[in-house]
């Protein structure tokens, strides 16, 4: 018999990698780090973000970075919706 070599501890620190898939709330208001949510898109994440103040201003630090890497972006009433790649927003109900 072949030995047979696994290092668990190697995967675990790959399970932290992996994509959490959640639906993530929060307010775009200039106070979270534009890193902050493009990290939360890279692991496939949805944000539904309240919106307080100029939209534009608050999302010009990430906007094109998520869009360039797949994702996308809506503005919906006082929200804003992004989503990673592979996960487009349905409009046909609106």
């Amino acid at each position: 018999m072949a030995d047979f070599d696994l290092d668990l501890r190697e995967a675990e620190a790959q399970l932290d990698d992996m994509p959490s898939d959640e639906v993530v709330l929060g307010v775009l208001n200039g106070e979270t780090e534009d890193a902050e949510w493009v990290q939360s898109i890279t692991q496939g994440n949805v944000l539904v973000l309240s919106v307080e103040g100029d939209l534009n201003e608050l999302a010009a630090g990430f906007a094109r970075e998520i869009k360039d890497m797949g994702g996308e972006l809506m503005h919906f009433r006082e929200f804003l919706i992004i989503t990673p790649p592979e996960t487009a927003i349905n409009t046909d109900r609106l």
